[in-house]
């Protein structure tokens, strides 16, 4: 596929008409807490509910969702030990399912934290929360951006305060 402009507005609008389960994280989860760093596709933890993966197919076939390594895409038996990460090109750009991303149990483990972000277009997206975000780069294998690290910890210490204050 050739490089398609990333709209992660076109790809939650899809995934919140369908009502799939699923909460943001990565990228774009950290940018929308206050990171100013760069991101050209979409993470998001799936609900692993047969539904809402019905639904997620359904999305997905809707933007043109297609594995980037050429196999047929089938969410009916997901493992996250087999296959931790799926990466899909659409018609409005990348996107990452991540069955369990890293320090986590998965959507449910996230949920429970996440908020609904008014991002405008009236796009509310279930986002991780800062400290889960925080988690989620700690447990990476690889090292995280040091800058992005101490950025998220500044969210996750700022909004302690705030909840201390109240």
């Amino acid at each position: 596929m050739s490089e398609t402009r990333f709209d992660p507005y076109a790809i939650l609008d899809e995934l919140g008409a369908v009502k799939t389960g699923f909460v943001v994280i990565g990228g774009i989860a950290r940018v929308i807490h206050g990171s100013d760093e760069t991101t050209r596709g979409l993470d998001l933890a799936p609900s692993l509910n047969k539904e809402s993966l019905r639904r997620l197919g359904v999305a997905l076939d809707h933007l043109h969702g297609q594995r980037v390594d050429g196999q047929p895409l089938d969410l009916s038996n997901l493992d996250p030990k087999r296959e931790p990460v799926i990466e899909l090109e659409s018609d409005a750009g990348e996107i990452k399912i991540v069955l369990e991303p890293a320090g986590t149990r998965g959507y449910e483990d996230l949920r429970i934290r996440a908020n609904r972000e008014p991002l405008g277009q009236g796009v509310r997206p279930s986002v991780a929360s800062p400290g889960d975000l925080v988690r989620m780069m700690e447990a990476l294998d690889q090292q995280p951006d040091p800058l992005v690290l101490e950025t998220m910890r500044r969210v996750l210490e700022f909004e302690r305060r705030l909840t201390i204050e109240r």
